[in-house]
């Protein structure tokens, strides 16, 4: 089977074309078109091909990441969207709830009322009502939804969200209205929160289902052109998009639910990582994946990817009710932009060069200083060595820019640029912090995982603040991404809302809400083609002590469910509340708020690492000029510049050195050991902490 790999980023789109039976793996990057993000991918499937002999038709599969769902919600670019809902409940997406982003500030940006998904106009408010048990109090004014869409219509809406209190107990009055709004305006893109999110709490519910709603259009326009621009070139191998949980669907299952899609290539990357880690022996892995626009940093326990929670999923500051793998996102990356601020302070990010014009050191026009700018002001880049050699940079114009920041500043260039990079990496350093010693978790137990364009660049000196032993960079650092996604399988989640309290539930109604979902998700695995040998079923549930505000996930053992299986449930919640909190109540009533299932549907993978060759001697190109900080001094190195997959495996050598490869460029500062394992990775330790 051959298998490709395709990741969209803000600088470049990656691919990996792998043939899954001999192992064989190639690499290829294309710069990204932001404007038509589906052009970078038929450019780069293309190229890919070209590169291998590869007839399109041959490819069987393609699993694609995508971003277009994350930047219409980072970049506020969505459908103009529309919403019916209860009478008297028309801002319910306005006022949200008592808790407060920044506790103390009274001039706090709340983004759902600066700048809302759904404006107040567009909210339309009809009879109909139903009880917190689901029966029906006031009948559904059929008449005013169809009226109320056709006002929406005229007003030039592009998607509707249907959304009315307790239809997660009861979807029957979202259901028909939907109906009515589809009849009525059959090319409007139409959703109801029952559909996105079907759980209590009304504002992260209708907030949820707004998002859908708001990428809706755009997302579905975006998969329905890939898949007909992915025929023309020959390709017929069926598309898999990689989902927020970690997982892959299919297109008809992301034009259905778009919201699912609103982490998808940073997942792919946090899941790369996890993969890599695995093979190299450690399951405890901080992931820094650093691109040209933003940082993302995942974190792995025990091989499991870390998963957020109703505290902590957010899109662009917007709570989100879905299944998400936890990934925290800084505006660093090599595009960021170095300047002065207001007050007259020194900044790096989050504003970007993007991918055009880019940093002045592409040669596009850009004329602001950069991350990538900075890099390469002190050695750090290789100009005729970037990308392979494919792409040249112009040290002149990375000089000039910095140099005028310089002036500003009344630096020299070097402290200028040194100084950008201690900046960005210090600011990397506290969101991993924020991620682990703020959780209690200590980082120093974990590796530093880098990859992406740009993590290989400063992954030594980010573990350095953050006093961690050991940084991991993956064979193809920058195209992680890409590979984490042929290490997925089709993943498909349920849930119902269920509010049992231990020693008065019914256990024949649990079971027979595990078994309704069961039958839900066998249905779309069966309209996938997945044979039911390659289907597993996982069960979860929300647990939380009576009276608390927020639950935590358990996972329930599979077959009937017992009092003995509940009671492992009921220790399990306690032990992880111990762990999250410090402290367990174990004498307090527990309540089971939701019941969940995780459907996963196995397809061919990437099982191993490719084979790496093994040389007898690092091959070093040239060498060069390189600027660090040293004990609080800046010092000049002529550091060699090697070729990386010319390393040979377990052999160590100390640091500075450049490696240099086709998709990233490593960093190896002094006072830091560095050799190839045998999958190809590089593995790096300080010296006084090896």
């Amino acid at each position: 089977m051959i298998a490709l790999g395709v990741d969209v980023g803000g600088t470049f789109t990656d691919l990996i074309l792998a043939d899954l039976a001999k192992g064989d793996v190639t690499i290829h990057k294309t710069p990204s078109t932001p404007s038509d993000p589906a052009e970078g991918v038929i450019n780069g499937v293309r190229g890919i091909c070209e590169l291998t002999g590869t007839e399109p038709g041959r490819i069987d599969a393609i699993f694609h990441g995508t971003t277009v769902g994350t930047n219409a919600m980072l970049v506020h670019d969505g459908a103009v969207t529309g919403m019916i809902t209860n009478e008297g409940f028309r801002d319910i997406l306005h006022i949200g709830r008592h808790q407060r982003p920044q506790h103390y500030s009274i001039m706090q940006d709340l983004p759902w009322q600066s700048r809302p998904l759904i404006r107040r106009r567009f909210r339309k408010t009809v009879a109909g009502r139903l009880d917190a048990k689901g029966n029906e109090l006031v009948p559904l004014d059929e008449e005013a939804v169809a009226k109320a869409a056709r006002e929406l219509g005229a007003a030039g809406v592009e998607a509707i969200l249907v959304g009315f209190l307790f239809s997660y107990v009861n979807p029957v009055h979202e259901q028909r209205a939907a109906e009515i709004v589809r009849a009525t305006l059959p090319d409007v893109f139409v959703t109801t929160s029952a559909e996105v999110s079907p759980q209590f709490r009304e504002f992260e519910r209708f907030t949820t289902a707004a998002m859908s709603a708001f990428i809706g259009p755009k997302v579905r326009r975006y998969v329905s052109r890939l898949s007909d621009e992915l025929r023309e070139i020959g390709v017929h191998g069926e598309l898999r998009v990689m989902t927020s949980s970690g997982g892959l669907a299919t297109p008809e299952m992301i034009a259905e639910r778009p919201a699912t899609t609103l982490l998808s290539g940073l997942v792919a990357g946090v899941r790369g990582g996890a993969w890599v880690g695995s093979h190299a022996g450690t399951d405890r892995l901080v992931t820094l994946d650093i691109g040209g626009t933003s940082a993302d940093i995942g974190i792995i326990r025990d091989g499991r990817l870390a998963e957020a929670d109703a505290r902590s999923a957010k899109i662009a500051d917007f709570p989100v009710m879905l299944p998400m793998i936890d990934i925290h996102t800084v505006g660093a990356g090599g595009g960021s932009i170095a300047h002065i601020d207001r007050g007259k302070a020194f900044r790096v990010g989050p504003q970007s060069a993007g991918a055009d014009p880019g940093p002045a050191a592409y040669g596009r026009g850009g004329t602001v200083p950069t991350v990538t700018d900075a890099n390469l002001v002190l050695g750090r880049l290789v100009a005729d060595n970037f990308l392979g050699g494919r792409m040249a940079l112009d040290a002149n114009a990375a000089a000039r820019v910095i140099g005028e920041l310089a002036e500003k500043l009344g630096r020299t260039p070097e402290e200028t640029a040194e100084g950008a990079l201690t900046v960005l990496n210090s600011n990397m350093a506290n969101a991993i912090r924020s991620r682990t010693v703020q959780k209690g978790i200590d980082p120093r137990d974990f590796t530093l995982c880098g990859f992406g364009g740009a993590g290989p660049l400063h992954a030594a000196e980010v573990a350095t603040m953050l006093d961690m032993k050991n940084v991991l960079i993956p064979p193809h650092p920058g195209i992680t991404s890409a590979v984490g996604l042929l290490t997925a399988d089709l993943e498909y989640h349920a849930l119902r809302t269920a509010f049992a309290v231990k020693g008065a539930l019914d256990i024949a109604r649990l079971q027979a809400l595990y078994d309704d979902m069961e039958r839900e998700l066998g249905a779309i695995f069966a309209r996938d083609r997945v044979p039911s040998d390659k289907i597993k079923m996982l069960r979860q549930a929300d647990l939380r002590y009576v009276g608390q505000g927020y639950e935590l996930k358990i996972d329930v053992p599979d077959g009937p469910l017992t009092d003995a299986a509940l009671d492992q449930v009921w220790q399990a919640f306690h032990d992880r509340h111990r762990e999250e909190y410090g402290h367990a109540f174990e004498a307090s009533p527990i309540e089971i708020v939701t019941v969940k299932l995780r459907g996963l549907g196995t397809v061919d993978k990437l099982a191993e690492p490719p084979a790496y060759a093994v040389s007898s001697e690092p091959k070093q190109v040239g060498a060069g000029r390189c600027v660090f900080r040293v004990d609080d001094v800046l010092e000049t190195h002529d550091t060699p510049h090697i070729e990386r997959n010319s390393l040979p495996v377990e052999r160590k050598f100390t640091g500075p050195a450049i490696l240099l490869q086709t998709d990233t460029t490593t960093v190896v500062p002094p006072g830091w050991t560095y050799w190839a394992d045998r999958h190809g990775n590089v593995r790096m330790t300080h010296d006084n902490q090896a």
